[in-house]
């Protein structure tokens, strides 16, 4: 069969190099006649596998030396209580900004932990935009600030950094993670399930600020406390050994591709395809605020329910896979993220053409 177009919000299709070189080490990694997949995570080639991830993921995203970078399990939704018990900890205020569900999951579960404030929320209109915000905006006295940059369900993401002062911005980036270059030291920490852009489910990366290491709760788990992980180079228990090798490798392509500001314009390219032609559609609609739409999740409707069915139906037929939206919201949902190539988003909007067309 052939590989079809996959559109989903994650797990997401990867790079078919970095699939092929998998596909060519799986029995044997390097000579050493065994599988990344079955070898022991403190064997000398495993823990080179695991420095030479970190090394890249520094040198990709320009990861400073006062920052940590943690390989962890439990995707990004165990991070919404890690985030707490570890930082919410001198006032025991933080405040959220919610721009859609994930951010509004972090904030509730916050909430168990400490006094958290909810800044600004775009929900009044179904969070089709992103908050303006000013440093005045933020309470001084909160331990941290909380977004979620990219709005997988909505498609929405930040086209700015918010100026928190000096309290530290932690950002969930999953959804982003890696599809252009980013500040890294304007966050005191960031981080990102790999399913999207970075490899297979099952990773979670963590970049975090030092400093800000080592007030966890005394009831913290340990394997939810950041300095605990960060002291055992995320090797506290065994990690997901294959995750961290696949990042590896997604790593090495985008380097190979010219980095991050190379992925940028390909990515910037990809969504100006889609929403230009969403813009000059009759049938198809994107409802998100122009300047706060996502380059990695575009969605989109045609007002009725039964023709949104019939074109997801149809696209999967043609091998445009994964086209339909969450469940929350319904309609549709294009993720192109950086393993999707431009023929892939050239293919849909073909297809898309030839549907409106035929259904006018």
């Amino acid at each position: 069969m052939a590989r079809v177009y996959n559109f989903s919000a994650g797990p997401s299709m990867l790079p078919e190099s970095v699939l092929n070189r998998a596909a060519a080490e799986m029995l044997d990694y390097k000579g050493s006649g065994q599988s990344v997949m079955e070898m022991s995570h403190r064997s000398k080639v495993f823990m080179e596998i695991a420095a030479e991830t970190e090394s890249l993921f520094r040198e990709v995203l320009g990861v400073p030396e006062n920052y940590k970078v943690l390989f962890l399990q439990g995707g990004a939704s165990t991070q919404f209580a890690a985030i707490p018990l570890n930082f919410m900890n001198g006032n025991k205020k933080a405040d959220y900004v919610l721009t859609g569900q994930f951010s509004t999951k972090a904030y509730k579960e916050a909430c168990k932990y400490g006094d958290c404030r909810v800044v600004a929320s775009s929900k009044e209109d179904t969070f089709s935009y992103i908050p303006k915000l000013e440093k005045s905006d933020f309470d001084p006295e909160a331990d941290y600030v909380y977004v979620c940059y990219n709005n997988t369900i909505y498609g929405t993401t930040y086209n700015y950094v918010p100026d928190t002062g000096d309290v530290p911005l932690f950002a969930d980036v999953s959804s982003c993670f890696l599809s252009e270059p980013m500040d890294v030291t304007k966050f005191g920490l960031i981080y990102g399930g790999a399913q999207k852009n970075i490899g297979p489910a099952g990773l979670t990366v963590v970049i975090v600020r030092e400093d800000l290491l080592g007030n966890a709760r005394d009831y913290t788990p340990s394997m939810l406390n950041y300095k605990e992980m960060a002291d055992n180079d995320s090797m506290y228990n065994t990690p997901p050994c294959y995750s961290i090798y696949i990042c590896k490798l997604v790593l090495e392509w985008i380097k190979s591709i010219g980095g991050l500001e190379a992925m940028k314009e390909r990515n910037a390219v990809k969504a100006k395809l889609l929403y230009d032609f969403l813009d000059s559609s009759k049938l198809f609609k994107n409802g998100v605020n122009k300047e706060d739409r996502s380059m990695m999740n575009v969605t989109f409707v045609t007002g009725s329910e039964e023709l949104d069915a019939k074109f997801v139906k149809e696209a999967t037929e043609a091998g445009l896979v994964n086209l339909k939206g969450h469940r929350s919201v319904g309609g549709m949902r294009a993720s192109i993220y950086n393993a999707m190539p431009y023929e892939g988003v050239e293919k849909l909007v073909e297809f898309m053409a030839q549907f409106e067309k035929d259904n006018a």
